[in-house]
């Protein structure tokens, strides 16, 4: 078995030891815009990437610099999402999962095994285990949650640039007095996850 130590959290126990192992984690349950994002990685053993970690503590142009990193040198990645309709309809854990399945599928070549951050697996058919705090405990989870927080936060710039009275490039989607204010004064858009309470109060899109 693998163990795994990252920081000040207790050792990580893996039992496979192949090399096809993905690291699986999302970004975006919190926001009250946008899809889910999730993204898999499957690192190469042989060219390490330093640096790696929990994305929400590293700024955004290290994040930038790892996503490019990543990209050149994994053995496999893929970014996929669920979007705000699918939110709606299926809630968000059972679509944050499904955007979890869809960048597994992605793969190639395919994982063997997943580490998913959380104390949920996604409902996958491939055996793994569920890691709290897993973006801070193996480097194949802190990359993917790199990919899924760069590729999210270009999602939100470019919202921000359709619907700049918003103020997506500042607070990404997330429940802000700046994005509640904007809310109240411009009503919710297309975008806006229809089932959440705060864009449920307002009034429907125009």
């Amino acid at each position: 078995m693998a163990k795994i130590s990252r920081d000040d959290h207790p050792p990580l126990v893996i039992s496979y030891t192949g090399t096809l192992l993905a690291g699986v984690d999302e970004v975006g349950r919190g926001p009250l815009v946008g899809s889910v994002v999730a993204a898999a990685v499957i690192l190469d053993p042989e060219q390490p990437i330093e640096g790696l970690g929990d994305s929400k503590t590293l700024s955004a142009k290290k994040r930038e610099a790892l996503d490019a990193l990543i990209r050149e040198s994994a053995l496999a990645f893929c970014i996929a999402e669920a979007s705000p309709a699918e939110i709606d309809a299926l809630n968000i854990f059972h679509a944050t999962h499904l955007a979890m399945r869809r960048a597994i599928d992605g793969l190639a070549p395919q994982a063997e095994y997943l580490l998913v951050d959380g104390n949920r697996l996604p409902g996958h058919a491939l055996p793994g285990q569920a890691v709290v705090k897993g973006d801070a405990r193996h480097p194949a989870i802190a990359a993917a949650s790199i990919l899924a927080k760069v590729a999210r936060d270009a999602q939100m710039l470019t919202l921000d640039a359709r619907y700049p009275q918003y103020g997506f490039a500042r607070h990404k989607g997330y429940p802000t007095r700046e994005h509640l204010a904007a809310l109240a004064e411009h009503g919710p858009l297309l975008e806006h996850r229809q089932s959440f309470g705060p864009v449920k109060r307002q009034q429907a899109p125009a």
